[in-house]
């Protein structure tokens, strides 16, 4: 009669066949180190597989509390304040959340499993062996920061470009492209050859939070009576952290602080905007010198320009008649309310408007799994306006600088 511990064993051993897996000991700590696929129902069976077969004192995932929050509390979006993200700025922030998303259901509806199902595991692994759960990676809307601010002008458009693209590409990714997750990593694949070509895109993205979580890592040690640690992470971060962990001698506190501060916005986007506009002015006070008509058409074709621009960016984004209207009528006002732009009032009143229904909080993840949800979900839309009046203002201005210079000459 065969024995049931025995066959459990051999089970968690064959799950465990050819995963990336790493022991680091530092100080009185051994960190085990399993690298996974983000969507892999592989990866899912090996961190079940080692949780059976070996003991431990604490688990340690790649998520950061935010993206905890969200795994454990699924209609966490719920309570999602469209009016305060509008006002704060963050825009951009949950469009970009909601792009990850949408990657990670397009390759988790393909091959019928969850995204972060490995993460699920190791956490409710943890619970069932009452074990604590270390959540060791950066937030993530610092990480796009970060790398937003340390590259360049067409660094930055790959970024957007990468977060475009998983949400506008289709195709079908073969089984074997997943399990080569296990050499990159969900935000560096989203962006492919970009980050590997960018150096700093990279370090951003992958060699600082390598750096992050063996700090974080270090950190909850300290303070903790751990002796042996398991660290779920994706694998392209196995050689990284396993090197940081045997090398870091920096105290983790200053390190971590340092790693979580975003860099400071560069200037010269904000004195290129300024300088175009005080251009954009003295034209058209040079043109009432030439008399009123002359004048007058200068503030005719500043309104027309940034107005209809402003207002086309919000019927792309299939708006309410009511926030084109508002977008029309806000965009030429920018220099009267610093501060407050043109896409923040229209959306704002796109929100007012279309109040996002509980449904549309329901299916917002899986809407924008596909380029036409966020045409459909009354979240996505209003995100999608405001973006959308961004550029649409910003092209109306340089528009109507040019036709304004080039009728003074």
């Amino acid at each position: 009669m065969s024995d049931p511990s025995a066959n459990a064993n051999a089970t968690a051993a064959d799950a465990l066949t050819g995963q990336p897996v790493a022991h680091v000991r530092r100080g009185d700590v051994e960190y085990v180190l399993l690298g996974t696929a983000h969507v892999s129902r592989v990866s899912a069976d090996a961190v079940r597989a080692i949780l059976e077969r070996e003991p431990f004192d604490a688990v340690a995932v790649e998520l950061c509390e935010p993206r905890f929050q969200s795994m454990r509390d699924p209609e966490a979006f719920r309570k999602l304040d469209l009016f305060q993200v509008i006002r704060q700025g963050k825009v951009g922030l949950v469009a970009a959340n909601l792009a990850l998303s949408a990657f990670q259901r397009r390759l988790a509806d393909q091959f019928g499993i969850e995204p972060g199902a490995e993460m699920k595991a190791a956490i409710d692994g943890a619970d069932a062996r009452r074990l604590p759960v270390w959540l060791i990676d950066r937030e993530i809307g610092v990480t796009l920061k970060r790398a937003y601010r340390s590259v360049g002008f067409l660094d930055r458009l790959s970024i957007i470009g990468g977060l475009g693209a998983s949400v506008l590409t289709r195709e079908d990714v073969g089984e074997d492209e997943i399990e080569k997750l296990k050499q990159g990593d969900l935000l560096g694949s989203m962006f492919n050859e970009f980050a590997r070509e960018s150096p700093p895109l990279y370090d951003a993205l992958i060699g600082e939070r390598d750096r992050y979580m063996a700090a974080r890592l270090r950190e909850q040690a300290s303070g903790s009576s751990a002796k042996r640690v398991l660290v779920v992470i994706g694998a392209g971060h196995l050689a990284g952290i396993e090197r940081e962990l045997a090398m870091q001698n920096e105290m983790p506190g200053p390190l971590l602080e340092k790693l979580a501060t975003p860099p400071p916005p560069s200037r010269w986007p904000k004195w290129i905007a300024i300088g175009v506009f005080v251009v954009i002015a003295a034209a058209i006070g040079f043109a009432f010198t030439r008399g009123v008509r002359a004048g007058t058409d200068a503030l005719l074709a500043w309104t027309l320009f940034t107005g209809g621009f402003a207002a086309l960016g919000a019927i792309a984004a299939a708006a309410h008649p009511l926030s084109v209207i508002a977008a029309f009528i806000a965009a030429p006002l920018k220099p009267f309310r610093p501060g407050i732009p043109a896409s923040a009032i229209s959306a704002g009143v796109e929100a007012w408007l279309r109040h996002p229904r509980v449904a549309d909080f329901d299916t917002l993840r899986d809407d924008v799994a596909h380029w036409s949800g966020w045409w459909k979900n009354r979240i996505a839309r209003t995100l999608l306006n405001f973006m959308f009046v961004t550029l649409g203002t910003l092209v109306g201005e340089y528009a109507a600088g040019f036709h304004i210079i080039k009728n003074l000459l």
